[in-house]
């Protein structure tokens, strides 16, 4: 029989799964819809944009609307991300965290004044989730790069 030896496998697959639970976590207090939102307006207004702010506002069962201040080159503006009611009974968690009754995709953006299109808003969710997704990479890769060097 052959000699039992430790697979180096094992470690890596551990701090991968580390660093992703990890870099999952990195802002735990944001709620997901106001930053799906922020992300939506960096995708759609590029790299030269600057968050302000961000305010919600819910309006019973009709809907939350996701407010972001944000300012480029051109000066300071304001978008809008509209969340449709998608609680089936109210509960004890909605009223500690009351956008937990909403849908996590906005049915309607509004960028400076400007409403996005179906297909637009779908390009800019999908292109907001993608941003998202290359972040989690990349904070993953760096918490392994990390956990390595240790």
């Amino acid at each position: 029989m052959g000699s039992h030896r430790p697979s180096v496998a094992a470690p890596i697959l551990c701090l991968t799964w580390a660093a992703l639970l990890i870099a999952g976590c990195s802002n735990p207090s944001e709620d997901v819809r106001v930053t799906l939102c922020k992300d939506i307006v960096s995708t759609e207004r590029g790299s030269s944009v600057r968050i302000l702010g961000a305010e919600t506002r819910t309006k019973g069962h009709e809907h939350a609307a996701v407010s972001v201040r944000f300012s480029t080159e051109g000066g300071e503006a304001q978008a809008v991300c509209y969340y449709d009611y998608d609680a089936v009974d109210d509960t004890a968690l909605q009223l500690s965290d009351p956008l937990s009754a909403y849908a996590t995709s906005p049915f309607e953006v509004v960028i400076d004044g400007k409403k996005l299109s179906r297909s637009g808003l779908a390009e800019a969710v999908k292109q907001a989730m993608l941003k998202q997704g290359r972040e989690l990479v990349d904070r993953a890769k760096k918490g392994i790069e990390g956990a390595l060097q240790r």
